[in-house]
Formats: structure tokens, C-alpha cells, sequence
């Protein structure tokens, strides 16, 4: 059965925007909210409502029937008074299930979260660590799970040439796991009974030290 999730950006500036289009492009239900004119115009025809308002009140908010979403995205971050408010209504005068909000700064996140934001974001703060973490690791290809585990994509050390991953017991003496191996531009899923070939490009998963140790080998 499939389950229609609907969800509301409020504020649509770089951040904003981009989650509204990004969820309507993956089958979302999306309601888009910003007081500029001009912004309106541009998203109406990329997501499934794009309203002009400037929200202020408990009102406000449901004059764009914010009672019948799922999910909020308090996206304004600039706004520091505006977000804490609109945050505060969703969750302590109109109950959403699910508010989502942007911080500008560690006060910001503090004060989102004691409203009762289900969740607080920094987009730039995790850029700006996600691209530190990605310089200093010795690897082209890295996807961040979370600040200390990664997937990451190298070339098969000599040493694993030949042998099945059974055989190098990859979790036990380097406590990182094999997920697959790439095959021209598709990934593929192997098995412990997958022999490593030369040239191979596979994907590991694994702590960031654990990684690194792996790609001195």
C-alpha cells in the first residue's frame, strides 16, 4: 500500500527550495510557503502548492491547512524570531507529528529544540564538516553516514587479490565490511564467496579510522 506523505516548506530561500523541489521530484506531497512574490512564481510549477504568505499567527498557519501535513520544514533559519514562533505553533498550539527546523547558530538550535522541534539542522555547519572530513580523508569517493562511519570506494589492495572475502575476514582483522563492487557505473553486491580481482573497485563501510587504516594497505 503505498502511503502519500505530505509535507510543508515555510521559507524558501537556497535550503528551502531545494527540499521543496527534491521531495516533489521523489513523488512527495509538498506545500510551499514563502512571503516573497517572486519566489512563488518560480516554484509554483515544481511542487504540488506554492502559497504567498507571510506567517505570523496560529491563524496564518491554518489558513494554509498546516493541520492536514505530516511534516513541517521550518526553512527560514535567517528569521531567527519568525522560526522559534512558527516552530513553537506547529508543535505546542497545533500538534503537528513532525517539525523539522533550520538553525543559524548553537543558541538558535537550543532554543528550536526546547519549542519542541522534532529535529534541528545546521546545513551549512554540515557542509562545512562533511567537506573537512572528505579533504582529510585519503579517498576520492566517501559518503558520510554519520560523523564517525562512512562508505567508501577503493581500489582492492594487492594483498586481497585472489582471495574470497571469507577468506580475508574483513570485520575481524580490519573491522570494516565489504558491500559490493563497482562494475563499469553500476554497483553490485557481492557475497562472502566473491573473489577480489585486480583493478577491482569496491565499496567499504566502516568507522572513518578503520577506512583510513584500509586505504594505507
Amino acid at each position: 500500500m503505498e502511503i502519500n506523505m505530505k509535507f510543508c516548506v515555510i521559507g524558501l530561500g537556497r535550503f528551502g527550495y531545494e527540499v521543496a523541489t527534491r521531495l516533489t521530484e521523489r513523488g512527495m506531497e509538498v506545500l510551499a510557503i514563502d512571503s516573497n512574490e517572486h519566489i512563488i512564481n518560480s516554484i509554483k510549477d515544481k511542487v504540488t502548492q506554492a502559497i504567498c504568505i507571510n506567517i505570523e499567527t496560529e491563524d496564518s498557519l491554518l489558513a494554509i491547512g498546516v493541520e492536514q501535513i505530516d511534516t513541517v520544514i521550518v526553512a527560514m533559519g535567517e528569521n531567527f524570531a519568525q522560526s522559534i514562533l512558527i516552530t513553537a505553533l506547529l508543535k505546542k498550539q497545533l500538534h503537528i507529528p513532525t517539525v523539522i527546523a533550520r538553525a543559524i547558530n548553537t543558541i538558535h538550535s537550543k532554543i528550536l529544540k526546547l519549542v519542541g522541534a522534532d529535529k534541528v539542522i545546521s546545513p551549512e555547519k554540515e557542509v562545512g564538516l562533511r567537506l573537512a572530513e572528505t579533504l582529510s580523508m585519503p579517498f576520492s569517493e566517501v559518503a558520510h553516514i554519520t560523523e564517525k562511519f562512512a562508505i567508501t570506494q577503493l581500489k582492492a589492495p594487492e594483498s586481497f587479490i585472489g582471495q574470497t572475502l571469507e577468506e580475508l575476514k574483513l570485520r575481524k582483522i580490519h573491522k570494516v565490511s565489504c558491500i559490493g563492487v563497482k562494475k563499469g557505473t553500476e554497483i553490485v553486491l557481492v557475497n562472502l564467496n566473491y573473489v577480489i580481482l585486480e583493478n577491482d573497485e569496491l565499496l567499504f563501510a566502516g568507522e572513518n579510522k578503520d577506512l583510513e587504516a584500509l586505504a594505507q594497505l
